[in-house]
C-alpha cells in the first residue's frame, strides 16, 4: 500500500473518530441513511451506523442517531459506496436504468470509446441518471484514417501515415477529457503490433490508461488467449502505458487461470495492467465481427448451436448462422456465445486481482444480454452469499473501489467515489443482503434487479423504495483531469 494510500485512510479512520466523539451535539443533515451496515472497502469499516448527507457529500458516519431534514430507515441493509461499471456500452436511457436498478451509480465506455469525445459528453451533460465517461475510440479513429473504408479499417495494415492521423485523433479526444484509449483490437485484426504499440505509447505520453480487448480469444496457437495477453503486458511494460484488459472470461475462455496468473504477476513485477470479468458463461458481439471469421469453432472451442440469435432467442444452425452473418450493416445482428466455462468464470470472479464490470450493450426493443441488467446483484447474491466464492466485502471491493482506483489518477473525481466515508461523494447502493438478486435471464433480459431498494447519485434518489425517481438526472460527465465539469 502506498504511503499516500495510508495516510488517506488513517485520515478517514481519525475523523470517523471525531465523528463519534462529537455524537452528543448532533447536527441536522438533508438526508440520513439510518441504521444500515455500513460498508466501507477502503477503511474496513462495516458496522450499524446513521450515515449524514448534505450537499452530495458524506458528512457524518455515526454510531448515534443523527438528525436530518428526511431520515431514511435502512435498518437490515447493507450502505455500501454506488458500483462502478468500467464496461457499459449501453449509454442509453433504458439501458442505463436497468443498470441503475442494479445499484449502479456510474456507467463507463471505455473498451469501445467515443467519437467525437466533447460531443459524446455534451449529449449527456444535465439530462443523465448516473455519472457517465469515455475513452478516445481508437476503432473510429482508424475508420477515419481510411476515408471511412469500415472493412480496409477492419482488415488492412495502416501506413506510417495513416497511424500518425489515428494518433493525432486519439489526442485530441484525450484533450477533450477522454479517460484514456479504447482498443477493442480483437475487432481490428489488420493492425500490427507496431501500429499498437503505438497506441501504446500515445497513452503513456498523455498519462492515461489502454481499455482494451486483447487481439486474440481462443485456445488455438499461435492466435490464443495467451499470445495476446502477452502482447498486452509486453507493450504496457515498453512504453510505461497502464493497460486494463476487459472481460477476461470472454477472452480468455479455457485459458483464464493462466491469462489472470499473468496479469497478477506482471501486475506484482510493476506493470500497471488490471482486468474484469462479468458473471455469464456467455459472451455477446455482432455475428458480423472478425470474431467469427473462418476458423472460430476451433479457436473458441464452440459450434453453431452455442450461438443464440439476440432478436428471437434461437439456436442457430450453420445455415442460420451464414445467413445472419450475411446481413447488410444496416440491420441489427447481435448474438449471445454460450462459450465460457463455468468453473474457470467463477474461480475469475473470485480472484482478488479481477474487478467486476458488465460489459452490458444496448437494449433493443427489450432485448440484449442479460448481464446489463444483473451483472452486480448476480455477484452479490450467487456467487457471495449463495456459492460462497468471495466475502461480501471482498464483493463490494471488486465493484467500488477497485474500478475507482482504475481511474483516479487520470480522473480526480473518482478520487471521492467507490468509498463510503466522511468526505466522499454520496453515491451510495442500499440493498438487502439476503435477498439481492439479479432477475435478467437470457429469455427475458430487461427484468430489473431484485433487492436493490435504494440508489443515490450525488446524494440525490434515482431509485427510492425500488422504483426509478422519473425526473431524477443529478449524473454527471467524468473527464480527465476534471474534478467539477460545470
Amino acid at each position: 500500500m502506498s504511503a499516500a494510500r495510508t495516510t488517506r485512510i488513517a485520515a478517514i479512520l481519525a475523523v470517523a473518530a471525531l465523528g463519534l466523539a462529537c455524537a452528543a451535539q448532533p447536527a441536522s443533515y438533508d438526508l440520513v441513511l439510518a441504521g444500515g451496515r455500513v460498508m466501507d472497502p477502503e477503511t474496513g469499516l462495516d458496522a450499524v451506523m446513521d450515515v449524514g448527507i448534505s450537499g452530495g457529500t458524506v458528512q457524518a458516519i455515526s454510531a448515534e442517531s443523527l438528525e436530518g431534514t428526511e431520515v431514511v430507515d435502512v435498518s437490515g441493509h447493507v450502505v455500501a459506496p454506488g458500483f462502478v461499471d468500467l464496461h457499459a456500452h449501453g449509454q442509453d436511457p433504458f439501458s442505463r436504468d436497468l443498470q441503475v436498478r442494479d445499484g449502479v451509480t456510474a456507467a463507463f465506455e471505455l473498451e469501445g470509446g467515443a467519437y467525437p469525445v466533447d460531443e459524446w459528453y455534451q449529449e449527456r451533460e444535465g439530462s443523465w441518471r448516473i455519472h457517465f465517461g469515455a475513452t478516445a475510440a481508437y476503432g473510429a479513429a482508424r475508420v477515419l484514417a481510411f476515408g471511412e473504408d469500415e472493412r480496409g479499417a477492419t482488415y488492412e495494415a495502416a501506413s506510417a501515415e495513416q497511424v500518425e492521423a489515428i494518433q493525432e485523433t486519439l489526442r485530441d479526444g484525450l484533450a477533450d477529457g477522454a479517460l484514456g484509449i479504447g482498443l477493442p483490437l480483437q475487432y481490428q485484426p489488420g493492425a500490427s503490433r507496431s501500429e499498437i504499440f503505438r497506441m501504446f505509447q500515445t497513452a503513456a505520453e498523455a498519462g492515461v490508461t489502454v481499455f482494451s480487448h486483447i487481439r486474440y480469444a481462443g485456445v488455438v496457437e499461435p492466435e490464443s488467449s495467451i499470445a495476446a495477453v502477452q502482447e498486452m503486458i509486453a507493450d504496457a511494460a515498453g512504453s510505461g502505458a497502464s493497460v486494463h484488459i476487459v472481460h477476461i472470461g470472454s477472452s480468455g475462455l479455457a485459458q483464464m487461470p493462466t491469462v489472470i496468473e499473468m496479469i497478477d504477476r506482471a501486475a506484482a513485477g510493476g506493470v500497471d495492467v488490471t482486468t474484469e470479468v462479468y458473471p455469464y458463461t456467455a459472451a455477446s458481439t455482432d455475428i458480423r465481427a472478425a470474431i467469427f471469421d473462418p476458423g472460430w469453432r476451433e479457436r473458441l472451442a464452440a459450434d453453431f448451436d452455442d450461438i443464440e440469435w439476440v432478436a428471437t432467442g434461437e439456436r442457430l444452425d450453420e445455415a442460420g448462422f451464414k445467413e445472419r452473418r450475411a446481413l447488410p450493416a444496416s440491420e441489427q445482428a447481435t448474438i449471445i456465445a454460450h462459450i465460457i466455462p463455468e468453473r474457470e468464470l467463477a474461480d475469475a470472479i473470485a480472484h482478488p486481482a479481477v474487478m467486476i464490470a458488465s460489459d452490458g450493450v444496448g437494449y433493443v426493443d427489450g432485448r440484449a444480454h442479460p448481464r446489463g441488467a444483473g451483472t452486480f446483484a448476480r455477484v452479490l447474491g450467487r456467487y457471495s452469499r449463495d456459492e460462497g466464492r468471495l466475502s461480501l466485502m471482498e464483493a463490494i471491493r471488486k465493484m467500488t473501489l477497485a474500478p475507482a482506483r482504475r481511474l483516479e489518477d487520470v480522473a480526480p473525481a473518482m478520487r471521492t467515489k467507490g468509498r463510503l466515508s466522511v468526505g466522499a461523494d454520496a453515491d451510495i447502493t442500499v440493498f438487502d443482503p439476503e435477498t439481492v438478486i439479479d432477475r435478467a435471464t437470457f429469455a427475458e433480459p430487461a427484468l430489473p434487479s431484485a433487492g436493490i431498494p435504494h440508489v443515490l447519485v450525488d446524494g440525490v434518489f434515482v431509485v427510492c423504495d425500488g422504483e426509478l425517481v422519473e425526473d431524477a438526472l443529478p449524473g454527471r460527465g467524468i473527464r480527465s483531469g476534471v474534478v467539477d465539469p460545470d
